[in-house]
């Protein structure tokens, strides 16, 4: 899917909040929630960001003001996204664009306008879809195997990743991952990550006894034990 015409993104949230998984745990950031993702994991805590519906479209400062998580969204411009952010006063300059999936849009305008005005910029894909964006961006893939939208792991999502971050909740999942580290394997300098789903206890052991064998490293849900977004 193409980004939509006039470079409009349709956002299903945007908040201050602090980074609660990989590398960038416990820095202040500002998500940015794009809507649309047709990839389909079953445990997926932001299905309402799946559809697109064009009669769920509202204004954007009802997007900005949610009180609880819906399929609504608003088209808007990287420029009115940028002075959204200045005039509510936000202090985090880490951004990070989420979903729903990122990566089905051109992200390049939207990168250099955040870029330009001072933010650094962070996005997080599921590595099936091209990634469009500033080559500054911090890449985070958490690679989707065998998911019911049917869509594979790119191996240029896996080389361009900064960091690269799993969820596991078994040992079949550990063993995917491998297949896929030798068919799409990342760059040197990539970060590997192992994060459990849902903080399962045995996902977590799991987790912790492969990143020490690998020297690997363990991305623990932080907002989730917080209660925060």
């Amino acid at each position: 899917m193409e980004n939509p015409i006039n470079n409009i993104y349709p956002i299903n949230e945007i908040f201050q909040t602090i980074q609660g998984e990989g590398v960038f745990t416990g820095v202040p950031a500002i998500f940015i929630r794009l809507q649309g993702c047709p990839v389909g994991c079953p445990w997926c805590d932001t299905q309402h960001t799946w559809y697109q519906h064009q009669e769920r479209q509202v204004a954007l400062s009802e997007v900005v003001e949610k009180a609880a998580p819906s399929d609504t969204w608003a088209g808007v411009t990287a420029a009115a996204i940028v002075a959204e952010l200045q005039q509510r006063g936000y202090q985090a300059k880490h951004v990070v664009i989420t979903g729903g999936e990122p990566a089905m849009y051109d992200l390049r305008e939207l990168a250099a306008v955040l870029e330009h005005n001072g933010y650094q910029l962070q996005i997080e894909t599921s590595g099936t879809f091209a990634i469009q964006t500033s080559a500054d961006t911090w890449v985070t893939v958490s690679p989707k195997l065998n998911m019911p939208g049917g869509y594979l792991v790119r191996p240029d999502c896996m080389q361009r990743a900064n960091e690269i971050k799993y969820p596991v909740a078994m040992q079949k999942h550990i063993d995917e991952f491998d297949k896929l580290l030798q068919v799409c394997p990342p760059a040197a300098t990539a970060v590997i990550a192992l994060q459990p789903i849902s903080q399962r206890p045995r996902a977590t052991q799991l987790a912790m006894q492969v990143c020490i064998e690998r020297n690997w490293r363990l991305s623990v849900q932080m907002h989730k034990y917080l209660n925060i977004e």
